[in-house]
């Protein structure tokens, strides 16, 4: 298994999991996957572009109750092991650590369900690590719901340590999450 940055020689493998009814969107689920198709279809070489986005430029990213939020600068990756798996992004604030409110994390990863318990998820978030060093984040915070045990044992498995409990931002439906950090070193 290796982290791939989104290129044409990976686009149909993830056009076809798209097709499936997939999405790495855990809050808005096959309606994003539907408007990356779109995308795709319309500008195949764009929406590649778009995966590695350090400048934060592009239309509004779409939140889950269906209002817009400006775009942070941020890159996606791929996991890949002969074939898509699942997708890892990490999004930034130049120079903070701070995230705005409708950006829960700085790191985000979802594996499709028949590569899952493999330890990609595991794998994909310590490949990433050095990416966010890399733009000088001293930590990463990621967030998950309290019943998502698989992701809360991704994020221990990789340092990371849960520093609260908290309740979700409207625009994601008031629901209880968990904060954690990975202090990057």
């Amino acid at each position: 298994m290796e982290l791939v940055r989104p290129d044409p020689e990976h686009l149909a493998s993830y056009v076809a999991v798209l097709e499936r009814g997939w999405s790495a969107n855990s809050e808005r689920g096959a309606e994003a996957g539907r408007e990356e198709l779109s995308a795709i279809r319309a500008d195949a070489g764009a929406f590649l572009a778009s995966m590695e986005n350090r400048e934060g430029k592009g239309p509004p990213v779409t939140l889950p109750d269906g209002s817009m939020a400006r775009r942070l600068p941020g890159i996606r990756r791929w996991i890949w092991d002969g074939e898509f798996c699942g997708s890892i992004g990490l999004r930034w604030q130049p120079s903070t650590t701070a995230l705005p409110l409708h950006c829960l994390g700085h790191i985000g990863y979802a594996v499709v369900p028949w590569k899952q318990g493999l330890g990609y998820a595991t794998a994909a978030l310590r490949l990433i690590l050095p990416e966010a060093r890399a733009v000088g984040l001293p930590y990463v915070e990621i967030t998950t719901d309290p019943d998502n045990l698989a992701s809360q044992r991704v994020i221990e498995a990789n340092g990371g340590t849960l520093v609260e409990h908290f309740i979700k931002p409207q625009q994601f439906g008031s629901k209880p999450g968990l904060r954690f950090r990975i202090t990057l070193t």
